[in-house]
């Protein structure tokens, strides 16, 4: 069994994807004042955050941070 991170983060551009659900195709991006693309799946459910210039939005990392929490168990 492999055994992904839901979290991604690359240093060399300062962007964070977290990803709540595993599915490959997304409807619709949605974004935020906030440099935040929220990843829709085709039924308007949140599939990931994608946050910009992340360290300097800790309040956005926190806040996907706390939705992944409460996600129930990704599938692999």
């Amino acid at each position: 069994m492999t055994v992904t991170s839901p979290i991604f983060y690359d240093p060399s551009t300062d962007s964070m994807y977290v990803r709540f659900h595993n599915v490959d195709a997304y409807d619709q991006r949605v974004d935020d004042e906030r440099d935040l693309v929220i990843d829709l799946d085709e039924k308007g459910r949140i599939v990931g955050y994608d946050i910009q210039h992340a360290s300097r939005h800790m309040d956005v990392v926190a806040e996907a941070l706390l939705l992944l929490r409460e996600t129930p168990a990704r599938a692999a």
